[in-house]
């Protein structure tokens, strides 16, 4: 038998790191969601203000990210920052939610994604389709591909970082240019369409649909409401972009490398998106009816399913649109979930060498990676595929993701009042000025969530609050205090 590594192989390059970034990001988000934030909205200016929006905020966020990283290029990421910057209990509570809900809800998700969107292809794979059921818990042949899928690249990231990375490089460089054909596709063959002609009319024109169908103007903070709230959409499809970061003990020259990968990975997807849902209003119309005979009368609005990406190919391929964004939305997710398993384990490893989880999950195995970790990851997210409660877990999350957010950042100006001597060989563009708009963004996000989505607040702060027992019993059993300061002190 081989002995185990004791230490994380650092074979991340520059390109690695920018393929992680934007292999997150991009699952399935960004072909309908457009739908949801067009009801909320009702403009094809303001669709686009609220993607631009996100990417501005997507970017600085990254941008501010990677002080922090340069900082502290340990593995963990966000969890070691916040950790350092104010208390373990910081620190865990992020972990916790993480592990818990996060990125385990999202990787049961994002597998779900896959599988329905499988089922285009083949038959057998349906919701409807039961193979099992017991009381309470029934298994369909959806669940049973997205289960699949999870094991699958629990298995393959247990393999190694090479392995991940070069499948992570391969799927994420697919799943770019595809998309760059996507919008060419768009801006080149559908220049007979009056789609765009018709959304100039109300480019500007905020409207919200109401219960009963009728088309209410938005203007004022009613504007602002509605803007904040669509924002959560686009956000989660903008999301996971500081998943590299977790990854930063496996960098090479990570202080470089990772505020690197950070800003161009994200530049990148927000470009990408934004291009994205141009090529949408160039082709749809955003307003429609339910009851539409066709995708033009459906518009983005009540794209069925809320497929806007397969809406809109269909005025192009017909009948084999559904088919070639079957295939691509597949392929996208697959990468996306590859990239969320290969990163998540990096925390539970790091608050394990904490003392704040399992001391096994602070193993590495003898192919350089936290195996037990990954496998644990796996086992949480097959569970939740099971459960079927991943999705209301998502929602309840928002809140808190944003709490997490801004903490973070804000942890750059506490660090450089507690700890001016630390060296930062990059630091947060335009500071203060840039990361404190970040903040002040984020949280009037959150005060727009807390007044029109509470149930979906409360629930995610109780979440996390939650965690505060389980922090101090955790360490009261476990007679470990996380050796807090340790990842800034080594030298």
């Amino acid at each position: 038998m081989q002995p185990e590594n004791h230490f994380l192989q650092k074979r991340v390059n520059l390109f690695d790191g920018i393929s992680i970034v934007a292999g997150a990001m991009i699952g399935s988000g960004i072909f309908i969601v457009s739908a949801d934030i067009a009801r909320t909205i009702g403009s094809p200016g303001w669709l686009m203000m609220v993607w631009l929006i996100t990417g501005i905020i997507t970017v600085t966020g990254a941008a501010s990210y990677g002080e922090l990283a340069a900082m502290m290029p340990q593995a963990g990421g966000q969890y070691v920052y916040l950790k350092e910057a104010y208390h373990p209990l910081v620190g865990f509570l992020f972990g916790w939610t993480t592990f818990l809900v996060i990125q385990c809800g999202s990787i049961a998700a994002v597998a779900v994604a896959f599988a329905k969107f499988s089922g285009v292809l083949i038959p057998w794979v349906s919701e409807k389709n039961v193979l099992f059921q017991m009381g309470p818990l029934i298994i369909n042949s959806t669940m049973v591909i997205a289960i699949a899928m999870i094991s699958f690249l629990t298995w393959l990231n247990t393999r190694g970082i090479v392995t991940g990375k070069t499948v992570q490089n391969f799927l994420s460089s697919t799943k770019v240019i595809a998309l760059f054909g996507f919008i060419a596709i768009g801006l080149v063959a559908t220049k007979d369409l009056n789609s765009f002609e018709i959304n100039q009319q109300v480019f500007w024109q905020a409207a919200r649909i109401g219960p009963d169908g009728q088309t209410l103007p938005l203007i004022g903070f009613a504007l602002v409401a509605a803007i904040g709230t669509a924002l959560v959409g686009s956000l989660f499809s903008a999301d996971a972009w500081y998943n590299v970061t977790y990854l930063s003990g496996e960098v090479v020259n990570p202080r470089r490398n990772v505020p690197l990968s950070l800003v161009c990975g994200t530049l990148l997807v927000s470009a990408i998106y934004l291009l994205t849902n141009f090529v949408y209003i160039r082709i749809l119309p955003l307003a429609g009816v339910p009851d539409g005979q066709d995708v033009l009368s459906r518009g983005i609005q009540f794209a069925t399913d809320d497929r806007v990406a397969t809406s809109a190919m269909s005025v192009v391929f017909g009948d084999y649109a559904a088919i070639i964004m079957a295939v691509f939305i597949m392929v996208s997710t697959f990468g996306c979930n590859h990239g969320l398993i290969m990163a998540g384990p990096r925390v539970y490893y790091a608050m394990a060498k904490d003392g704040l989880f399992f001391s096994r999950v602070g193993e590495i195995n003898k192919r350089g990676v936290p195996g037990f970790a990954i496998v644990m990851q796996g086992v949480w997210s097959v569970l939740l595929c099971l459960s079927g409660t991943y999705g209301e877990l998502l929602d309840y999350v928002i809140f808190a993701v944003l709490i997490f957010f801004t903490l973070t950042i804000l942890a750059i100006f506490v660090l450089r009042v507690r700890r001016p001597d630390i060296p930062r060989p990059y630091k947060a563009i335009g500071y203060p000025v840039i990361p404190a708009l970040y903040i002040l963004t984020t949280v009037t996000i959150m005060v727009i969530l807390l007044i029109y989505k509470p149930n979906y607040t409360f629930p995610g702060l109780g979440m996390v609050i939650l965690g505060i027992p389980v922090f101090y019993l955790w360490r009261r059993f476990n007679g470990k205090s996380g050796r807090h300061g340790g990842a800034m002190h080594q030298r």
